[in-house]
C-alpha cells in the first residue's frame, strides 16, 4: 500500500492544527499535534457536515486539547476526534489513521486507487 507524505511534523504547531488539502487522500484534512503525537480528522463537522475552518486553514484549537469547530463551537477531543461539547456530543470525527515517519513527515496511507 502507497503512503503519502501529508506535512512535516514541524509545520504543525505543537497544540495546534493545519488544514492539509489531501487530494490523494480525496479530501481535506485536519492534523493535530501534541509534542510527537499526532492525528488526522477530515475537515468536516458532523453537526451539519461544515467544515471545522470558518477561515480557510484555521482550525481553533484550546489547550492542546481539543479541537473547536469554528462554525458551532463543538470541541473534539484530540486523540480521538470525540465531541464532548456543543450541539453533536456523543460524535466523532472522522479519523485518518497517521504517523510521524523516521524523517519527521507525517504520512497516511494513500486513499487512491
Amino acid at each position: 500500500m502507497e503512503t503519502v507524505n501529508l506535512c512535516r511534523l514541524d509545520d504543525v504547531p505543537d497544540g495546534g492544527a493545519r488544514v492539509i488539502d489531501a487530494a490523494l487522500m480525496g479530501q481535506p484534512l485536519v492534523v493535530v499535534r501534541r509534542a510527537g503525537e499526532v492525528w488526522a480528522y477530515a475537515n468536516r463537522c458532523p453537526h451539519f457536515s461544515a467544515p471545522l475552518d470558518y477561515e480557510p486553514g484555521r482550525v481553533p484549537t484550546y489547550r492542546a486539547q481539543v479541537i473547536m469547530c469554528a462554525h458551532h463551537s463543538a470541541l473534539f477531543r484530540f486523540e480521538d476526534g470525540q465531541c464532548i461539547e456543543g450541539p453533536c456530543t456523543g460524535a466523532k470525527l472522522d479519523a485518518i489513521p497517521v504517523w510521524v515517519d523516521a524523517q519527521a513527515r507525517v504520512v497516511a496511507h494513500c486513499a487512491c486507487p
